[in-house]
């Protein structure tokens, strides 16, 4: 048994959802968000090799040894999954490895909102999912394939770097793809969905120009696809998609996307009140034709006005699940302050919701 798996089986029992190791440091877990030392013994050079090295593959060693970095997927044999990440740094080899579950939560377990199932019951499209790094994007995706797997007989892709969540199959056939391993690029791996009849194709992460290019051209083309980028609100999301091309492009891009995005999903994973763990807040775009057409006139600015007047649509901005998660005594006033936008009318629309109020 690898000496690294003591260190997993203590993360589990924790329900931590990071490990960090580093020459210098205890081994340290990531708790309702915060770093928790693993006793007091400080990792020396000669430890950490002996606790990461093992569990490399020969040609994986052989990358991290000639590129210093290194991001894989580890199964713990039936118990978890691990993203796992090494890199070099000023003190010697370090690594974070985040806990995937084996069982993959439906959106009713992660409180995902009604307008997120209905985004994934859609069968064209694209859906992006965005928010920072930790807040759960990966997740939220799996889900949402577990939803299609249980509901519709059709054909899956997942395309990343590395696999993350491992679906079986249910109602839908299911394949999944690592870049390096099964596809030398993300565009090549999209380039050929249509050919393997790909209904849905889940992305782990938009990059560049040429893969976003792609996507939005499976999307016109009849599949759903669903999609993380990184930006910090929906309609930011909006923005980072369009920016990625020149902008002798954008004005094509906008039109692309006012034609087939379905919504665009941004959420942050909250420190719960007490017993609750964390708490995933969520922002929901969701593209009408008014949202259509602000996006093919690049007036995202005031898309989040429309969202606020979206509710009966479905739609939230994260302002408004804040109010909701401290009126159902999910966070504490404290924590949803400091995630408030509109800090001027903050106290008036949320301190009458702290516990004891109405």
């Amino acid at each position: 048994m690898p000496a690294i798996d003591k260190l997993f089986d203590q993360l589990l029992a924790k329900g931590a959802s990071d490990l960090h190791l580093s020459v210098g440091y205890p081994p340290m877990t990531r708790v309702r968000g915060d770093l928790v030392a693993m006793g007091s013994v400080e990792l020396t050079p000669d430890a950490l090799t002996e606790l990461l090295l093992p569990i490399l593959l020969p040609s994986q060693r052989e990358i991290f040894e000639a590129e210093r970095d290194l991001d894989f997927a580890y199964a713990y044999g039936s118990r978890a999954r691990f993203r796992a990440s090494y890199f070099q740094k000023a003190s010697g080899i370090a690594a974070v490895f985040r806990s995937i579950p084996i069982k993959i939560p439906s959106l009713a377990d992660l409180g995902a909102a009604d307008s997120v199932k209905a985004l994934a019951s859609r069968t064209a499209g694209l859906v992006l999912v965005t928010g920072p790094s930790g807040s759960g994007k990966s997740t939220t995706l799996a889900a949402m394939v577990r939803h299609v797997n249980e509901t519709r007989p059709c054909h899956v892709l997942t395309i990343e770097d590395p696999i993350e969540f491992v679906h079986a199959p249910q109602k839908a056939q299911v394949t999944h793809r690592e870049i390096g391993q099964h596809a030398s690029t993300l565009a090549a791996a999209l380039e050929s969905a249509a050919r393997e009849d790909a209904n849905v194709v889940l992305i782990g992460e938009l990059r560049d120009a040429d893969s976003t290019r792609l996507s939005l051209a499976l999307a016109g083309a009849g599949v759903l696809v669903l999609a993380t980028v990184h930006a910090s609100s929906a309609p930011l999301a909006v923005e980072r998609v369009a920016n990625a091309f020149p902008e002798a492009e954008q004005a094509h891009v906008r039109a692309m996307l006012a034609e087939c995005l379905l919504g665009v999903i941004s959420q942050e994973l909250l420190r719960g009140a007490e017993g609750q763990g964390r708490v995933m807040a969520q922002e929901i775009l969701i593209t009408t034709p008014p949202i259509a057409a602000m996006i093919r006139e690049g007036k995202t600015r005031d898309v989040a006005s429309a969202m606020q007047a979206g509710r009966a649509l479905g739609m939230q901005t994260l302002d408004m699940a804040l109010e909701r998660l401290v009126q159902q005594r999910r966070v504490t006033y404290d924590v949803a302050l400091e995630r408030y936008s509109d800090r001027e009318n903050a106290e008036k629309k949320l301190k009458p919701m702290k516990a004891g109020g109405p």
